[in-house]
Parts: C-alpha cells; structure tokens; sequence
C-alpha cells in the first residue's frame, strides 16, 4: 500500500490547484482521476469529428479564478477581456452594454426602455455589486467570515439587496422595463433551477457571478478552458505531484485509506489526508451513507457556424452582438413562464438561453484552415432541470433542442440552422447536452454543474468551508462552500486547511 500526505480524489482544476500547492510545500501528494486526461468539466474537445475546433465543451469563461492563485502557482494562462457584456434583442432593436462606450450604451438603454431611469438605476446597482465583489473577493480565500461579519463588509442596503431579501424583490424595486429586469435576472439562473421572486438560493447564484476576482467580469480563456486546466496540470507537476490517470475511486475509508480501479486491478492508497474533488453525493456514496441527488437545470449546445447570423436590429454589428453574452428570451416575465412550466414537468415552450462566440475574442481555438470562415457559438439554456429528461431522454433532448432553436430563431432575421457548418460527413455542427448526458458522461449527479446547490459565503461555524465529519477528509471541489464554477478556490482553501494542521 502506497502511503502519501494527501491523496486527491479527483483531477478536476480544484484537485490539481489544491495539489499544486501542497506539494509546492514539500507534501507528497498523489492525485487520482478516472478519465485519460486531467481537467474535469474544464476541458476543451474536437467534438465534430473532422472540424478543427477545440470547444469548450462544458464550461466556458472565467470569472472566479482569483489573480492570487494565477500569481502563486505561476500559471502560463491569458484571460481576455469582452469588451462587450451583453446584447438583448427587443423587437428591431436591442440593448447592447458596451464596456468602453457609455454614451453608446445609454443611447441603446434609451431605445429599448424609452427613457433614462433604468440606465441610471443599472448605474447605481451595478456600483454597489462592485462594490461588494470587491469587498467579498478577499475573503473568499480566507477562513470563513460569519454571518455578522460578511452583513458589515457589505453594508446594510447591499445586504437588504442581495443577501436578505429575495432578488427577484430587488430587481423589481430598482427597475421598470421587464426586459432589463430579465437581463439583470439572468445571473441568479444559470445553471440553478429557483424561482428568484421567492428562493434564496438565486441571491447566492447571483453572488458567485458579479463577485468574481472583485470585479465580476467573465473572461474568455485564451485556448479555451483546456488551457487553464493545462496551465494547472503543468503547475502540479512541476511541484512535484504525482498523477494517475485512468484511476476510477471505488472507495474512501475515514482511517484515510482510498481504493481505485486501474487497467491493471485494483489498488489501495493512504493518506493522511484525502481531499475530494467529486461531488458531496458521490462523497455519500463512498463512504456508504444516504444519498440525496441534486439537479442541474441547464441545457448546453456547442455549435460551429459559417458565419454570424443576421439581427433585425441592423444598427448593431453581430460581432459586437455576439461576442459578449446574447440574451435569448430572458425577459423577467418570460424567465417566470420558463420556471412555471418547467417546474410543472414540461419543456419551456420558449426557452430563455443565452450565447456568446469565443472564437470572436480567441479565434486560437480555430484550427488554420478554418479561422476567418468558421466561428464557435456556445448556448446556455435556462430552466431545464434533469427531471425534464429522466423518462425518455432522447426524445426531451430533441424537443428541448428544437424549442431552443425556435427561441432563438424568434429574434434573429434569419434561421440559425442556415448558418451551421456541416462535418465531412455531412451533419451539422450541433452538439446537446443535458443534466442527465453530465450525469451519465460526467459523473455529476443529477447533472448539476456547481457538484450541489451553491452556498453562502460565510458560516457561524468558521473553518475553511472544507471540513467535513471525518477529520482525514476535506472536500476541495466546488462541493466544498464557497465553491462552484472554475474557481480553484475549493482546492485552495483544502490546501490550506491541511497546511495549518
């Protein structure tokens, strides 16, 4: 039996960030994953067989990465800025929220809303959000503040706005025009299925999306998200973590002992530690106690097209359109309907989505032949939660497929489907995936890409967030409190919890 300081279970970028820092401190640390490469869900993939396109296949921008963790371990990795944030059709024309033009931008919120009170409200809630991301994102990588001490960090309006109170309430107090409110909304829904005019766990969805780093902003990795988990895979090496692939967990043991499954048996490790990068309910089932499944409520579709489709709104350049982030659909009232339906078990009949182009602001990802005629477009589906595909799944995906493509054809001026690139053999360039494909494909229960529903950023009981009853195992995935998204702060923080025993 192979004795190590810590065994990592799991090679997802949280596993190879924690293991990156202790061995960088002289632990010997052995990292274990199932798959034939490292990376996780933050990977990137051929995935049309003969389309020299590296996707981002599951996850795709980077937001809550912190600069500290880059700098620490030294990461080769180049994130970049959108200069657009995002462009919302509205009949003929569009709000388009430009970075590097405020005039532009509220001549766009003028058009759309037919005055100045909610581009001025946008100014005064997007002020305080940055305000709080700046104030939050240090702590992020401390111990846990308490309650009282994150409400004083904060300050009482923001804590009313965003902590207290449901954000749909909010949402609706600051603005008047439903398609603003949508568009605000959006960052309480993605990948969380919850009603935010009543459900709390949208405030924290909406939290872990405009605090990230202290700015909030969603970059664009540079070769897409295969090369952060590169970047983090060279950086354990080089500290000397030892990796193994094609190693599949098959037990954890409170005493610290991990069994896994390779091609050639079955082996037995020990650690003194053992830190888990796999979901709290594949935790539970490891060490044989009740499970309870989460469920992830996204529809993701990675396409490649021959070029950008037409808007209605002719003022507006597509590139500028759909290089930020392209809302579908997103209305408030019409993310209500969405929720309502789904929630009654049924495909949204127009569902809200959004996309954006990576290859507009990295078009790396594009193999030679294919740069200047072919750009990647990834959409990400709101309110379609896993229990919409548990009966019959092929079926739910092509309906949801179709209804997704219907709602973004309903604001363009021309069919997306005119615009694909087809393979060699003659498909279309259109891949789908649902909570039940991450479920079977991915290992993640019920789909749910944050591993479970996310928490808040503080507890009464301190810690790192990555404590669990056994004193040898700490979660480091984004499981761990705190965690979600492609962070690295729950692989940071079960670093530092096991470097100050």
């Amino acid at each position: 039996m192979g004795t190590y300081d810590v065994v990592v279970a799991g090679g997802g970028h949280n596993g190879l960030v924690a293991a990156a820092y202790l061995a960088g401190a002289g632990r010997r640390v052995l990292v274990l994953e199932r798959y034939a490469h490292v990376g996780g869900l933050a990977i990137s993939a051929r995935a049309f067989p003969g389309v020299d396109v590296r996707l981002s296949r599951y996850s795709y921008l980077v937001s809550l990465l912190p600069t500290r963790i880059v700098r620490d371990l030294g990461l080769d990795l180049e994130l970049r800025r959108r200069r657009y944030a995002s462009y919302t059709p509205k009949g003929d024309t569009g709000l388009l929220v430009d970075n590097e033009d405020d005039l532009r931008t509220a001549a766009s919120f003028r058009s759309v809303t037919g005055g100045e009170a909610d581009r001025e409200a946008w100014r005064r809630f997007y002020a305080m959000t940055a305000e709080v991301a700046q104030a939050l994102a240090p702590t992020l990588l401390q111990p846990l503040p308490t309650q009282a001490e994150v409400e004083r960090l904060v300050g009482p309006q923001a804590w009313r706005d965003l902590f207290a109170q449901p954000i749909g309430e909010t949402v609706a107090e600051r603005f008047r025009d439903d398609l603003v409110r949508g568009v605000v909304l959006t960052d309480a829904l993605i990948g969380t299925f919850a009603d935010p005019a009543t459900d709390l766990l949208a405030n924290r969805c909406f939290l872990y999306h405009v605090i990230g780093d202290g700015t909030g902003e969603w970059n664009v990795p540079v070769g897409g998200m295969g090369a952060v988990s590169g970047a983090l895979e060279a950086a354990a090496r080089r500290a000397g973590a030892e990796i193994r692939t094609g190693a599949e967990i098959v037990g954890i043991a409170p005493s610290g002992e991990v069994t896994y499954v390779a091609e050639d048996g079955e082996h037995t490790v020990n650690g003194r530690h053992v830190l888990v990068n796999l979901p709290p309910a594949v935790l539970d089932r490891l060490l044989g106690r009740p499970v309870a499944t989460p469920e992830g409520a996204q529809l993701k579709v990675n396409m490649v097209l021959t070029r950008l489709p037409r808007l209605k709104d002719t003022s507006v350049d597509p590139r500028a359109a759909f290089s930020g982030t392209f809302h579908i659909n997103e209305g408030r009232d019409q993310l209500a309907t969405a929720y309502a339906q789904a929630d009654r078990g049924e495909i949204p009949e127009l569902p809200p989505a959004e996309v954006y182009c990576h290859s507009l602001t990295d078009p790396s990802i594009l193999g030679p032949e294919l740069r200047g005629r072919a750009e990647t477009m990834t959409l990400f589906g709101l309110h379609m939660p896993a229990r919409l595909f548990r009966k019959n799944q092929e079926k739910a995906r092509k309906m949801a497929l179709d209804a997704t493509f219907a709602s973004i054809n309903a604001v363009l001026a021309e069919p997306i489907e005119e615009c694909l690139l087809a393979a060699p053999d003659g498909t279309p360039c259109v891949e789908a995936k649902t909570p039940v494909d991450l479920e079977r494909d991915a290992g993640l229960p019920g789909g749910h890409i944050f591993h479970t529903d996310l928490s808040w950023p503080y507890a009464e009981k301190g810690g790192w967030g990555v404590e669990t009853e056994h004193e040898r195992i700490l979660m480091c995935g984004a499981g761990a409190r705190r965690g979600g998204g492609v962070s690295g702060i729950g692989g940071h923080n079960a670093a530092m919890a096991v470097l100050g025993r």
